[in-house]
């Protein structure tokens, strides 16, 4: 999970606004020497020179699925809408954008949640980040909760912080967003993980969670005070989720069903348009704080996990992903790169159906015009 919007086509680098049609996506590789975020932006492309090897684009044999781009969906409802806020936008330094929806098809851009980053975003990482990346929303203690990161190319100077409102709904007097501040920092050559992609679960004694990861030494966890958000200062463990020993592995989402917890994290490389290969895989634990094994009773420590959503059809690079809860209804909300828009990133949303105690997917809410509408959803 990362930024989005550094397009390539051939040689030469597009950067374009939000809402624009794009010609086709991909992210530099991570540098061999060190792990890096796929998803961190790229250096710029230079211009293509005569002699230069041409880069061939995949041919467009469908029709572009109408919806929306996204990147590293997060989303919860208020009312009657739901609410979805993305990573934000590199090209036009757009800080997580948010749309609504009445019916998870039909999404209204609302702007986003900050304009420029606060000033200790700034500070603490010596830079100012042209985005904010995979945000997670939750309702917790009568307030929304908005927890997302900023960070630095190829390296693991990254922070996660909070941001609070009463209401998301715009047109309300109670709206509007307040910066709480720096929840999480992890330092190049001081820690073994990444302070990005984090995610909120709660537990049934109404105790707050923070997972987050990406690469280095995999998924995380710390316990959070219920009160203010923050860090909890009664329990500072470090809690170790998942890991492939420094390879892929990012965006934790976590939810609890018929006395299990699941972690579900994306694998392999996303931000690479039609080339990426982000899957998503799960495990299961009886304890939030792990350990956590799959199906086969493999511990996610040792690199374990079920698959159950890989690309296929149109929909490449299925990851990024966020599960949300509600009214015993658990909706599935990631991003995919469109096969037929040339990798562009879009949002799709899916039921979740539990069997034998694992997830599978059930229906996949369409688009408003879109050949994906008529295609299979993936089975497990």
């Amino acid at each position: 999970m990362a930024r989005f919007r550094i397009w390539l086509l051939g040689a030469a680098a597009l950067a374009l606004p939000l809402g624009t049609a794009p010609a086709a996506l991909a992210a530099a590789p991570a540098p061999a020497a060190q792990p890096a975020h796929p998803g961190n932006p790229a250096s710029p492309a230079q211009p293509a020179q005569p002699g230069d090897p041409v880069q061939a684009v995949q041919p467009v044999l469908g029709a572009p699925s109408a919806d929306p781009i996204a990147h590293d969906p997060t989303l919860i409802k208020q009312g009657r809408y739901y609410y979805e806020i993305i990573t934000g936008d590199i090209a036009t330094r757009t800080y997580l954008p948010v749309r609504r929806s009445t019916d998870l098809v039909h999404w209204t851009f609302l702007g986003p949640v900050f304009s420029t980053p606060p000033a200790w975003v700034v500070a603490e990482l010596g830079l100012t980040p042209g985005d904010f990346w995979a945000p997670d929303i939750n309702y917790v203690n009568g307030e929304y909760r908005l927890y997302y990161a900023a960070s630095s190319f190829g390296t693991n100077n990254s922070v996660i912080g909070l941001a609070t409102t009463p209401t998301l709904d715009p047109d309300s007097p109670r709206f509007g967003w307040v910066d709480r501040g720096l929840v999480l920092r992890s330092r190049s050559g001081t820690d073994d993980f990444n302070a990005i992609d984090p995610d909120l679960s709660v537990d049934p004694a109404g105790v707050p969670w923070l997972s987050f990861g990406s690469f280095w030494d995999g998924i995380k966890m710390r316990r959070l005070d219920a009160r203010t958000g923050l860090l909890s200062t009664v329990d500072t463990t470090l809690y170790a989720l998942a890991s492939r020993g420094g390879a892929s592995i990012e965006g934790p989402s976590i939810v609890r069903h018929g006395g299990y917890y699941y972690l579900f994290v994306s694998l392999d490389f996303c931000c690479r348009g039609v080339n990426s290969d982000y899957r998503v895989v799960v495990g299961r634990s009886g304890q939030i704080t792990g350990p956590y094994q799959d199906a086969s009773g493999v511990s996610m420590l040792a690199g374990g996990g079920t698959e159950i959503l890989r690309g296929y059809n149109e929909f490449v690079g299925t990851g990024g992903a966020d599960v949300y809860q509600r009214a015993g209804v658990d909706l599935f909300a990631h991003h995919y790169y469109d096969r037929y828009d040339r990798g562009t990133p879009k949002l799709s949303v899916r039921t979740v159906s539990w069997r034998d105690g694992w997830p599978g997917w059930a229906t996949r809410f369409p688009a408003a015009s879109s050949s994906a509408a008529a295609r299979p959803t993936s089975s497990w």
